[in-house]
């Protein structure tokens, strides 16, 4: 790390022994997850939400919500199955998290500097033309 803030490598965590596996389990640590992602996934389902509920037919708003929920799962179901194809893979992952975290940290302030230069704003509207070019979100 270039600049190291404790305050900001602090964990608090829970001893996922006490409970216990199977369908009693899930529901706590479904609750506990759905507590501390409500920030940052509530927006986007909101926003998902509102726009579903404007649309002209049922079928269009299922559609919606349907590709957010797929965006949602789909990388917990593919990280779950590359956990289950064995550790021997993460061993890349071990040996250069060092790098990995420098260019998170690169595109992060990359990102930040784009924001507040207007950049960002240029970058999404080519997206946004490309999409509506291809006639999607389909509202």
């Amino acid at each position: 790390m270039l600049v190291r803030i404790p305050y900001f490598h602090r964990e608090v965590r829970t001893d996922l022994r006490r409970w216990q596996p199977g369908p009693a389990g899930a529901l706590p640590l479904g609750a506990a997850f759905a507590f501390g992602w409500t920030p940052c996934v509530g927006p986007v389902l909101a926003s998902i939400l509102t726009t579903a509920a404007g649309t002209a037919t049922v079928g269009r708003g299922a559609l919606l919500l349907f590709v957010y929920s797929l965006g949602l799962g789909l990388p917990f179901l593919l990280v779950a199955r590359g956990m289950a194809r064995g550790s021997g893979r993460m061993r890349w992952f071990r040996r250069h998290s060092r790098r990995i975290e420098i260019a998170g940290g690169v595109l992060l302030v990359g990102m930040g500097v784009a924001m507040m230069s207007g950049g960002w704003t240029v970058l999404m509207s080519r997206f946004l033309g490309f999409y509506a070019r291809l006639g999607w979100p389909p509202i």
